[in-house]
């Protein structure tokens, strides 16, 4: 049987992982992304993490056909350069090539948002769409879309803006989709309101729980706070927003949100098909939306894949 490296990289951690040609992950490993450090000593983890997860496979390295690997930011795929990361610092980094030369395979090199969502495509909640997009909400907003199994790339939907002369994004834009709808846009959203009602339940919660997460606010709604339900039909308006503009330019069969916001389920879900079916152009099949089920396994999957498909 082949296998294929899988690397997914994200803003605190790095996950490695080593897949059969079935799409199944084996073995993998995960390391501190640690982006404040230069780009080369980050590579050699990734090399270092990628080795353990091969010896974990317990397979040889000749065994190893092709690596793909999933990062943030805008990627030259055909180059396998990250172009750039405002939330890494990475600029013009020759990862793909030099991944490849250690590990003497081909490699692959696709943003991290498409990565997951080939992975949730080949084996997750799309899995048996036509085309799919899946967007993840974590410290930034990705989104990937596939069709027929193969990425679509390029997608960087996370800074179309949404509110135009609103919040200002980590980009150097305002009013982005990923300044209103990641977790960080959301944790501010949150510290914002606790700061205009220090005495109430969710500034309570914060102080319980020592800091202020993407689902704070949802503890809260759940305990019936007033302040914590408003924000989350802020929240959800925003997103379905951003969910509709794309829906209506791209109808997508199948919809799958995740990131650590995701992890709502149907807490988020509910609100949210309301939402953008209210805001869908007339004429259109409304995407299915649910909940990614691979959780951080679909970027290793996905990438590993996506390196399957350049033999």
């Amino acid at each position: 049987m082949s296998y294929y490296i899988g690397v997914d990289i994200g803003g605190t951690n790095i996950k490695t992982g080593v897949v059969n040609e079935e799409g199944l992950l084996i073995s993998e490993a995960s390391i501190p992304t640690g982006a404040d450090r230069p780009q080369d000593v980050v590579l050699q983890d990734i090399i270092g993490a990628v080795r353990s997860s091969i010896e974990g496979a317990k397979i040889a390295p000749k065994e190893i056909k092709a690596a793909g690997m999933g990062s943030p930011g805008m990627i030259d795929t055909e180059k396998g350069i990250v172009v750039y990361n405002n939330n890494l610092g990475w600029r013009d980094f020759y990862i793909g090539p030099k991944m490849s030369e250690a590990f003497n395979v081909p490699v692959r090199l696709e943003n991290d948002a498409d990565a997951a969502a080939l992975g949730e495509v080949v084996a997750g909640s799309a899995k048996g769409a036509r085309s799919a997009m899946i967007i993840t909400l974590g410290t930034g907003v990705g989104t990937g879309f596939v069709i027929n199994e193969k990425i679509f790339s390029g997608c960087e939907f996370g800074h179309m803006v949404i509110a135009y002369g609103g919040r200002k994004c980590t980009c150097g834009r305002h009013g982005c989709f990923e300044a209103y709808c990641s977790a960080t846009g959301l944790i501010n959203m949150t510290k914002e309101a606790i700061e205009e009602h220090p005495n109430g339940t969710l500034a309570e919660i914060a102080k319980t729980e020592g800091l202020v997460s993407g689902h704070t606010v949802f503890v809260a709604a759940d305990q019936g706070d007033a302040v914590a339900i408003n924000i989350i039909d802020e929240y959800t308006g925003y997103l379905a927003c951003g969910l509709a503009n794309l829906i209506n330019g791209l109808q997508p069969e199948v919809v799958s949100i995740g990131g650590g916001i995701g992890k709502q389920g149907e807490r988020l879900l509910v609100p949210l098909r309301e939402k953008v079916n209210a805001e869908v152009y007339p004429g259109i099949t409304p995407s299915k939306i649910v909940s990614c089920t691979l959780g951080y396994k679909a970027g290793l999957i996905g990438a590993a894949m996506a390196g399957k498909g350049i033999l």
